[in-house]
């Protein structure tokens, strides 16, 4: 699956990557400055990064290092787990003002909210709903006030139970809109989204309000471990074109981060990773519509 491709000079800038991005986790293993020198050797310029690795790195740090790279942050990961009440809520609230400090200090205005999964012992889906829509309400105001948009990312419904209580783009769409387009956006994330038959109405109605537009493959057989599921660009069943021009047509001109959950590939020789993911981004993702400037 991982086998590098032919004709892909790692070392020479290529304009078609201008928009490519590499999610951290595709290469988890990898810390944060391995992840950006693996970006700088492979001519990738920009970075989405997760709150954990940057932590180990420490936040300043980690903007250094990215900015001595000369390459930018194009979202960081993540913010939300919102459902929750009480004493736990409040510290979630907490939790993500520091992650909006710290994507201003890593230079982004884009951060991902992975919104969280119904609470310990909970069936109320639609009161976790309405918790995600008044806790975003909340965080609002501190965001706007530093520059930060605030990303909702509807995950897989295999998910809803324990990560992620919005499942569509339709229901990001309906908290999003509440909040001026600057101020709250979405993710489009095929793995996420690449079931749903109203997709395509949904990109068209996202519009601006596209904050990130994430790319990778939905594996099958599904692994034990779900998360785990996703792979790269072309080995599994999703047709990427329909996605790029769509987006394309909505309106968004940002980055396509290539954010990739699999052991298989943590386990590779992550160069060899980078190169055929810039292979599979341009012969999948860019010819289909996304454009390269």
């Amino acid at each position: 699956m991982m086998a590098r491709p032919q004709g892909i000079d790692t070392g020479v800038p290529d304009p078609r990557l201008a928009r490519l991005s590499l999610n951290q986790m595709t290469t988890k293993p990898w810390s944060v400055r391995e992840a950006v020198e693996g970006c700088v050797r492979a001519g990738i310029p920009a970075i989405g990064l997760w709150r954990g690795p940057v932590a180990e790195a420490g936040v300043r740090a980690a903007a250094k290092i990215v900015a001595d790279a000369g390459i930018r942050v194009s979202s960081l990961c993540r913010g939300g787990f919102l459902t929750e009440t009480g004493e736990a809520g409040r510290a979630a609230l907490d939790d993500n003002r520091r992650a909006v400090d710290e994507a201003v200090a890593l230079g982004t205005d884009c951060l991902v909210m992975v919104v969280g999964g119904l609470p310990a012992g909970s069936r109320d889906l639609p009161g976790a709903r309405q918790r995600v829509a008044d806790a975003v309400a909340g965080l609002v105001p501190y965001a706007a006030e530093r520059g930060v948009r605030l990303a909702l990312e509807p995950l897989h419904p295999m998910y809803c139970a324990d990560r992620a209580v919005l499942s569509t783009l339709k229901q990001a769409l309906d908290i999003a809109e509440r909040f001026p387009v600057e101020q709250v956006g979405v993710v489009v994330d095929t793995f996420h989204v690449w079931w749903d038959p109203e997709v395509w109405t949904q990109i068209a109605r996202a519009g601006a309000r596209i904050a990130a537009f994430q790319v990778c493959d939905f594996l099958t057989p599904l692994p034990a471990d779900v998360l785990l599921g996703r792979g790269m660009m072309g080995d599994g069943h999703i047709d990427f074109p329909p996605f790029s021009r769509a987006v394309a047509q909505a309106g968004y001109t940002g980055d396509v981060e290539v954010e990739i959950f699999n052991a298989e590939v943590w386990a590779a020789d992550l160069d060899e990773v980078l190169a055929t993911m810039k292979e599979r981004y341009i012969r999948l993702v860019l010819e289909g519509g996304c454009g390269s400037s």
